[in-house]
């Protein structure tokens, strides 16, 4: 199955060569680019244009690669063995009835082809991510406690993110196809923001991106990325604002800058060294 983009989400020729390729070869695809550039969307919009049920992780700096496959509940198992397990239909003799599959557990065991998403994969540490090098290689995973060997039965998409704060380990790099989203071109923006907002006059628009983009040449900490643009446009057509202002005196400023130095920047306030 192909996927071509959506209605929500747009597809430049060189991402949608390498999504497709990574789907046919059943590689992992690695994601990197600027925040707010489409990395997470993608996963979602794919599972929905081909129809595939959708697992995802939200990764932490706590994560262990194992939780991502699945977790041996040993506290509950214990309190059943002394307390009775009650009407819950738990039998403290069957450790199946202990065990809780994670995102990767559930996608290898569903009965269909799922789309998983291991969302901004950076955050973990190295040893995490070594720990899921044979996982996502081999599309299977060992529940240690009884040495049973998962093996997935649909290969799912596997869409992996990053936002490069933490290197990845060479090895894990090897098993993946990997593709930089840059940022959009003004030509693509408008298209990006047509697709959400089909109605959008065309003198309207042109005045949004031409603040959008002197925005981002700013030297914000955080400039605006696509996902703000997108907030900003929405709130001003929700509110019938009719000119998005240019400078100092555009519309809703806190819908495109999130960092409390770039606003006081941005309102001239700021001074290097306060924060």
């Amino acid at each position: 199955m192909h996927f071509e983009g959506t209605d929500r989400y747009y597809l430049n020729p060189e991402l949608r060569e390498i999504v497709n390729i990574a789907i046919a070869m059943e590689k992992p695809l690695l994601l990197t680019g600027e925040a707010g550039t489409g990395k997470t969307q993608l996963a979602f919009e794919i599972a929905r244009a081909l129809d595939y049920g959708m697992e995802e992780a939200r990764c932490k700096s706590t994560f262990k690669g194992e939780e991502l496959c699945y977790v041996y509940d040993t506290v509950l198992r214990l309190n059943d063995s002394r307390f009775g397990s009650g009407d819950s239909g738990r039998d403290v003799n069957d450790i199946w009835s202990y065990l809780r599959f994670g995102p990767i557990g559930r996608a290898f065991l569903a009965e269909d082809r799922r789309v998983l998403l291991l969302d901004e994969i950076d955050k973990t540490d190295s040893d995490t991510q070594d720990n899921l090098l044979d996982v996502l290689e081999d599309s299977s995973f060992v529940i240690r406690e009884i040495n049973h060997k998962v093996q997935a039965r649909f290969k799912p998409v596997i869409l992996i993110t990053s936002n490069a704060k933490r290197e990845l380990s060479d090895p894990f790099l090897r098993r993946c196809f990997c593709h930089h989203i840059p940022f959009p071109s003004p030509d693509e923006m408008v298209r990006i923001v047509r697709l959400h907002f089909p109605e959008i006059g065309e003198p309207f628009l042109e005045a949004c991106l031409t603040s959008f983009y002197r925005l981002r040449e700013q030297g914000y900490e955080k400039p605006p990325a696509t996902a703000e643009l997108l907030d900003w446009i929405g709130a001003m057509q929700r509110a019938g604002v009719r000119a998005p202002g240019a400078g100092r005196e555009i519309a809703y400023p806190g819908t495109l800058l999130k960092r409390t130095q770039d606003l006081l920047k941005y309102k001239g306030t700021w001074k290097p060294g306060r924060f």
